[in-house]
């Protein structure tokens, strides 16, 4: 298409027509004020309250997981989530490159090194095959750990980031990490409420990571969370996220180097009152995909939806550009006509900051990173 305007009309029509559309704004239609005055009228709004453990037990059940530690943010949950994993420092860990800026960092900040590894097209998140492909020509089995023939160094986790709430090849991969005996980390930062053959995101890896940041389906302000199935590393990354105090009535004592990575009381209380609705969010973005995917498809336009055997939360929505110049073209004419839409992110390997860690050929990514364009996706 060489002109937007069809499409600029219709997406404002979904948001009520009004003269500026963000990406995706937080919608606060339950019990938020109630709870947070409430945590207010407690004076437990910090680090310790009856709402950080409320959330706690949600995000469990939401997850489908044993045990969830409420943090500080996402980046946190990601950092402390590798560590648990068992990265050190001088390990390496397999990621993709097509992904926010955090699932990277968070890596860094045990010491470790990023590899990067293609991404499927139909998911847009980590290759299985690309994985086992890469593992056939540079892993080598060492008394039952992996490591990087090129690199020598161990091959401590592989973190899949399930992109925009499109849940990647979860069985297959899986399956590769048990051959070569590397945990699943998964980055579910802006998965919450996705699905792979009916079981929740989250829930298959080692730990799995969530985001509450204020552009998410459901936000604490900022927030994160851990979650896990294993119940001794749940109690660990609780000890570690709280500064790792060793309980006591009164003495301060603390057995290792621990985080103050906790949430506070009042982001809780917000959290629980957005977790409330989290299935009417979803049921509502689930519908406004759908009336995406129609419009477009008559444009001649490939909006992404989910596979068969998923079911995506569609955090943020997005379409497939013929090529970047047409990407370049779409950007322009939204965002100048009050629709704000945004490419997905630049490669993280072509930032000069990870230029020099070890990538395979990153066909499909690079792909993507020409053509795919989010738009609009607020709960209505």
């Amino acid at each position: 298409m060489s002109n937007y305007s069809e499409v600029i009309g219709f997406i404002k029509n979904q948001f009520d027509n009004k003269a500026f559309i963000p990406l995706h704004e937080p919608r606060f239609l339950g019990n938020e004020k109630k709870y947070v005055v409430d945590t207010i009228d407690s004076t437990f709004v910090s680090s310790v309250g009856a709402y950080v453990e409320k959330f706690e037990g949600m995000m469990s059940s939401i997850s489908g997981t044993n045990k969830s530690i409420a943090v500080v943010n996402g980046t946190s949950a990601l950092q402390v989530a590798l560590r648990l994993a068992g990265v050190n420092a001088g390990d390496e860990v397999i990621t993709q490159a097509l992904t926010f800026i955090a699932t990277v960092n968070a890596i860094i900040y045990n010491g470790a090194a990023p590899v990067f590894i293609d991404v499927d097209l139909d998911t847009m998140g980590l290759s299985p095959n690309a994985v086992e492909a890469f593992l056939e020509e540079f892993g080598e089995m060492r008394e039952g750990i992996c490591y990087n023939k090129k690199t020598n160094k161990k091959i401590a986790a592989c973190m899949p980031m399930h992109t925009f709430g499109f849940p990647v090849h979860l069985d297959e991969l899986l399956k590769v990490c048990n051959k070569w005996n590397i945990p699943l980390v998964e980055d579910a930062a802006e998965a919450i409420g996705s699905e792979y053959h009916s079981n929740p995101i989250g829930s298959f890896g080692k730990l799995g990571v969530f985001s509450f940041n204020g552009n998410k389906i459901v936000t604490s302000g900022g927030g994160g969370a851990i979650v896990t199935n294993n119940v001794e590393l749940g109690i660990k990354a609780k000890h570690l996220t709280t500064t790792a105090k060793v309980p006591h009535p009164y003495e301060y004592v603390h057995d290792e180097i621990g985080y103050n990575f906790r949430m506070p009381n009042l982001n809780a209380a917000l959290a629980c009152a957005q977790l409330e609705q989290l299935p009417s969010f979803i049921d509502s973005k689930r519908t406004l995909a759908h009336e995406y995917d129609s419009f477009f498809n008559s444009k001649g336009i490939n909006f992404r939806t989910e596979l068969p055997y998923t079911k995506a939360n569609y955090w943020l929505m997005c379409v497939e550009l013929e090529n970047k110049l047409e990407r370049e073209l779409f950007l322009k004419e939204t965002n100048e006509n009050g629709v704000m839409t945004r490419p997905i992110w630049q490669l993280i390997f072509k930032s000069p900051l990870y230029s020099g860690f070890q990538k395979d050929a990153q066909i499909n990514a690079m792909y993507l990173e020409d053509r795919i364009v989010n738009i609009p996706s607020s709960v209505r």
